[in-house]
């Protein structure tokens, strides 16, 4: 058995869990997520827990246990205290602003670049040069804040571009003559 599985998920206060067939459906004051369920893992509901097992001894189901698991943990995050990923914008001339639903980003093209976000996902933009993007569902804040980066990635000699706050760029040495 997956030795992440054997550890239980509270619901904290306000969060409730509901199992039906095929979907797990967890609610909380930020909103409610969906994950759907294969077949080779159980899933217990008792006094304010979640209890993951295997329903056979596969290799497959044990793998799946830890992952639902980890998956059913961070929605239970999510609706609780929410994700959120920081980016920073490096270069001269470099800015972002927020735009109803739209993140609008300079980033020395000859256009502006508009990403527009999902349902589900905001962002703030504390300053021009960062950008604070929240929401409750794990994959789909990393998924816009790797869009986000795609489209300036950090280059290697100055360092400049969209990099997550806490990223390090290593500066590579110039060619010398």
């Amino acid at each position: 058995m997956s030795r992440i599985a054997k550890y239980p998920v509270e619901l904290p206060k306000g969060v409730e869990a509901t199992i039906s067939a095929g979907e797990i459906v967890v609610k909380g004051p930020l909103g409610s997520l969906t994950q759907s369920l294969t077949g080779e893992v159980g899933i217990r509901q008792e006094d304010g827990k979640l209890s993951f097992a295997a329903l056979n001894d596969s290799r497959q189901a044990k793998a799946m246990s830890g992952t639902v698991r980890a998956l059913v943990a961070n929605m239970v995050t999510g609706v609780s205290k929410g994700f959120e990923r920081k980016l920073t914008l490096v270069g001269v001339g470099y800015r972002a602003s927020v735009q109803g639903n739209a993140v609008k980003l300079q980033l020395g093209f000859s256009h502006d670049v508009v990403h527009d976000l999902p349902a589900g996902v905001k962002a703030e933009c504390p300053t021009q040069t960062e950008i604070v993007i929240k929401g409750s569902n794990k994959q789909v804040v990393g998924q816009v804040a790797a869009e986000i980066r795609a489209y300036r990635q950090p280059e290697p000699y100055k360092g400049k571009g969209v990099r997550y706050a806490d990223e390090r760029v290593v500066i590579k040495e110039t060619k010398k003559k």
